[in-house]
């Protein structure tokens, strides 16, 4: 696998305008391979401030160790570059980000150096057109400490002779855990807090250009959200994995459910599952948080 080492974070701003001006250009079918390039940047270190704004906006409190869901902000711009570069073959706008996994060793404070490595890998069928993953690994003095899959989708014609994958188990919706109300501007806040500023967030205009009524929340500020939601709970290694499925426009009020999960082989801790719903009992997203083993 060629490993290419960047000195800095890639410019995300320049990265959308790329992405913007080679969209008509990828047309990859269904058997379309994936670059094997893998992005690595060291001595990746955390702003302060920059933190407390991200704790803030996801409801987290204020303390030295990084949320779980923080390194995903972190290793953003190498995912990008990923996926804008010349010998990707799809077009970075109308891929939806369907589910995300996430696994911490042990955790990680705010005066930790980084190393992070990221690359494309398991490129598959689904039903609605082809997934793939984004695989990010985070070291701090060369131990791996928290890993990631981003699956994302590209929808193309469908095919139900293709298994639908095994999901996380379903919450019952009705009676929610909290009700948690979201401000119109959410979408341009959590842009401005992760450089993940896709069209679909920031303006209803832009929105309705790719087809949704207004504005849609982020899918990773949708999990951190759930995250913060079990602070002082959570164990220091474990394993979260969600599913996104519809999405949530803004403003909205949303319901947050958890409840016990079942026990998986190899949870150290209880498992717990939760879910966002809409008013309405529509799922949004669908979750199961355990522990790892000693």
């Amino acid at each position: 696998m060629p490993t290419e080492e960047l000195t800095e974070a890639p410019n995300l701003g320049a990265l959308y305008l790329k992405a913007a001006g080679t969209t008509p250009l990828r047309r990859g079918g269904r058997d379309a391979e994936l670059p094997d390039t893998e992005y690595v940047r060291s001595g990746i270190t955390i702003d302060r401030e920059h933190l407390a704004d991200y704790n803030r906006l996801c409801g987290f409190g204020t303390r030295d160790e990084l949320p779980i869901t923080y390194p995903h902000i972190t290793s953003f711009p190498l995912a990008m570059r990923l996926m804008t570069d010349r010998d990707f073959p799809y077009p970075l706008v109308g891929l939806v980000h369907v589910a995300n996994r996430i696994t911490r060793y042990e955790p990680m404070s705010v005066t930790d150096s980084m190393t992070q490595r990221v690359r494309l890998a398991n490129p598959r069928r689904h039903p609605k057109g082809r997934q793939f993953d984004v695989i990010t690994e985070t070291s701090v003095d060369d131990r791996l400490v928290w890993s990631e899959t981003s699956t994302y989708l590209r929808r193309s014609a469908s095919d139900d002779s293709v298994p639908r994958p095994e999901g996380v188990p379903e919450v019952t919706a009705g009676s929610p855990t909290a009700v948690w109300r979201l401000p119109a501007n959410l979408g341009r806040r959590y842009a401005a807090v992760s450089g993940d500023r896709n069209p679909i967030h920031l303006h209803p205009l832009t929105a309705k250009a790719f087809g949704f009524p207004r504005t849609i929340a982020h899918g990773m500020w949708s999990k951190a959200r759930c995250l913060a939601a079990f602070e002082g709970r959570v164990p220091e290694a474990c394993t979260v994995e969600v599913e996104f499925a519809k999405p949530v426009l803004l403003p909205s009020k949303v319901d947050f459910t958890e409840q016990p999960g079942t026990e998986q082989p190899g949870d150290s801790d209880s498992a717990k599952l939760f879910a966002l719903h809409s008013a309405s009992g529509k799922p949004h997203l669908k979750g199961r948080l355990h522990g790892l083993p000693e």
